[in-house]
């Protein structure tokens, strides 16, 4: 017999109780469905300075992301930071958490590379979130000038994909 799986309002209740017992790390496999939830206490950047969270490990199943709370596990180590973007280029930002994938499928040539030109809602990538792919299309058209991101690594909310010289 299959169990059910998880419903909002429960993932909900969970995280809340999560945060009242201040537990920071936290798995549950109920079915096929497998929830890991990792919290920690986010500190203030100082300004001009830039914290990105960098996982672990991929886990095989879905992350939830718990509100107020970043994903990095404590004492995780900084990304260096990033080049800065000349005056003029338009940074690509993830919308989501979750997987990026430069092609299609497996052994398909990219979406895009440095140097093609592309249109509005051209896709650029996909980032896989819960088992769904969801297809990045570009906000402007211009050439693409670099790829930030590496395939099959995880992204955060926010997490720059790509620039894009913006056509004049």
């Amino acid at each position: 017999m299959k169990a059910p799986d998880m419903n909002q309002k429960e993932l909900r209740e969970l995280i809340e109780f999560l945060k009242e017992q201040d537990i920071a790390e936290f798995e549950l496999e109920r079915g096929d469905v497998k929830v890991r939830i990792k919290r920690s206490v986010a500190v203030a950047p100082p300004p001009e300075t830039r914290i990105v969270a960098i996982p672990t490990a991929a886990a095989p199943g879905p992350s939830v992301p718990v509100a107020g709370a970043s994903t990095a596990p404590s004492g995780s180590r900084e990304a260096p930071p990033a080049p800065p973007v000349e005056d003029g280029l338009h940074t690509v930002h993830s919308p989501i958490v979750g997987t990026f994938y430069e092609s299609p499928s497996p052994g398909a040539p990219p979406f895009v590379k440095a140097g093609d030109t592309v249109d509005v809602g051209q896709v650029l990538c996909i980032v896989e979130a819960m088992k769904l792919m969801n297809e990045i299309e570009s906000d402007v058209a211009g050439e693409i000038v670099k790829r930030l991101v590496n395939n099959g690594q995880p992204v955060e909310y926010g997490h720059d994909l790509f620039v894009i010289r913006p056509k004049k």
